[in-house]
């Protein structure tokens, strides 16, 4: 048998016939009806005050990113996957956003965060700056600065946290208490002299600084924050691991100076992470690796802690504090892993987070705690083919290309490092291993890293004033319904004394009262 009919055979064989149920029309007018019933109690809206505020981050998770995802999560548990439902999927209210930044088409992950946690559009590269700051030049820094939601958090005392797969400092985590023109100074050593003369600081720097008592911080970056050619504890004989500070300080020694007298821990591996005692522990900083952290099908399941594991000891922590808590947690490296044209390793992340939205909804309620989960950008990767029902996520297409004639796998990239040609034609996948981890999907233009897609991403949401995200918005709209939901920031004025316990007066009052907070503000500058 010709090797790309033997693929075909093998990724039919491996298709699932779909549920004898399902060829029963009662199946389905059931299933539509007991959706109709929950949708219909959902017009009882939760106008509680959200003590607690949860964003959960898929950095690049496009809505074909979730629906492979849902299907790949599916088929780990033995499912066709299609039918599967994602824990986000479970959310009541779903919307959409608009992620353009304020200078491009096609967002970047940066300007996106500032949108999402500062509640201004900004330009691409930047964070925690508004749109007349220009990438790289440190002198358009001082009065664009923008603050984030869980400044404001932590400005009405609010414990807050950072829970990462990525560094501490990289473009999500970092909107989130820096201000910076260029999203690459994640050390000094990665600016340039003249930005450095001038006194920006770089973003591992202001993660020790800006906001000192962050109660959480996990993720991983550990390199940014030692001085130049310090080794590394984990990697001491890699190089590309040592300390990367040109100003001879550590961050990890400063912040726990800065914790001396309180109950504080740094570990740096899951042992150490689950021999703390987060009752007694009310400071946290964990940083798991030199970089970004492992992806989740090759980590170290002892010595690497899961996104679901450090949003557990996240939680635990922070809830503690009775006046509640934002927490930010970032699934990065799904936006590593459609960059290297690696959609395994993209969906696999994707899958983890799940996971860990599933973990944070047994230790929350919906009664006083809002969660958000959405992303930042797309990517330009699809899944198409005619595929029948059960077939491999990472399986090929039941057909060949009436063109080339040869198969196909039903997931590709518009572009990226998946194109190649052999002896003048597309590369025939019966030759290739197509389920390896690492395999590069094929991508119709070549380029060195997939770019990232220009449409509007998905918003899930559940808890209090969840209803408020409810349409096409702009991506700057979350933190504002965030804040409005949990009475903080510039949304205060609703929540008035003589409310009812865990109520928040009328949204037209408050409206009112937010437009006129608004007035006063550009009156007095």
């Amino acid at each position: 048998m010709k090797p790309h009919l033997l693929l075909l055979f093998i990724s039919m064989a491996f298709s699932v016939e779909f549920p004898e149920n399902e060829k029963n029309p009662d199946y389905w007018r059931y299933q539509a009806q007991d959706t109709l019933k929950h949708a219909l109690s959902l017009e009882k809206l939760n106008k509680n005050v959200a003590k607690n505020l949860i964003v959960f981050l898929g950095d690049g998770m496009g809505i074909a990113t979730v629906t492979a995802a849902r299907i790949l999560k599916g088929q780990l548990q033995h499912h066709p996957g299609e039918e599967t439902r994602l824990e986000m999927d479970k959310f009541p209210h779903v919307a959409l956003a608009k992620t353009y930044n304020t200078n491009a088409q096609v967002a970047d992950s940066a300007g996106t965060a500032t949108a999402y946690l500062c509640g201004v559009k900004a330009n691409e590269g930047t964070v925690g700056v508004n749109a007349a700051a220009v990438r790289s030049m440190c002198n358009t820094t001082k009065g664009n600065e923008v603050t984030s939601i869980l400044r404001w958090a932590k400005d009405a005392g609010k414990s807050v946290g950072i829970v990462t797969t990525t560094r501490v400092n990289h473009a999500t985590p970092s909107a989130a208490y820096a201000h910076s023109v260029d999203r690459d100074w994640f050390s000094d050593n990665e600016m340039t002299p003249e930005a450095r003369g001038q006194g920006c600081k770089d973003i591992a720097l202001q993660l020790i600084e800006n906001i000192p008592d962050i109660e959480v911080i996990m993720g991983g970056g550990r390199k940014y924050m030692l001085p130049k050619d310090t080794l590394d504890i984990e990697y001491p004989n890699k190089t590309k691991t040592n300390g990367t500070r040109l100003d001879g300080r550590n961050l990890i020694e400063e912040w726990k100076t800065g914790k001396q007298g309180k109950r504080a821990q740094y570990v740096w591996n899951r042992q150490q992470l689950f021999g703390i005692n987060t009752a007694t522990t009310d400071y946290l900083m964990g940083l798991f690796e030199p970089g970004d952290l492992v992806y989740e099908l090759n980590r170290d399941k002892l010595s690497d802690p899961s996104l679901q594991e450090m949003v557990d000891v996240a939680i635990q922590m922070l809830k503690k504090n009775p006046k509640g808590f934002f927490l930010l947690v970032e699934g990065g490296r799904i936006d590593h892993g459609h960059h290297e044209g690696k959609a395994k390793q993209a969906l696999h992340e994707a899958v983890e987070m799940d996971n860990a939205i599933s973990k944070a909804d047994t230790l929350t309620s919906t009664d006083d705690t809002l969660t958000v989960v959405t992303a930042d950008h797309s990517h330009v990767f699809t899944i198409g083919g005619y595929t029948p029902r059960g077939n491999p996520i990472f399986g090929l297409a039941p057909m060949l290309s009436d063109i080339d004639k040869k198969p196909f796998t039903s997931i590709l990239y518009g572009n990226g490092p998946g194109f190649k040609m052999v002896n003048g034609s597309r590369e025939n996948v019966s030759t290739v291993d197509i389920v390896h981890d690492n395999y590069l999907a094929q991508s119709a233009v070549p380029l060195r890293q997939e770019t990232h897609g220009g449409e509007d991403v998905a918003i899930f949401a559940k808890g209090p004033m969840a209803h408020l995200l409810h349409g096409v918005h702009e991506q700057n709209y979350i933190p504002h319904v965030m804040a409005y939901a949990a009475c903080i920031g510039l949304n205060k004025d609703h929540c008035k004394k003589d409310a009812l316990p865990g109520k928040a007066s009328s949204p037209q009052n408050a409206a009112g009262s937010i437009l006129l907070s608004i007035l006063i503000v550009k009156l007095l500058l």
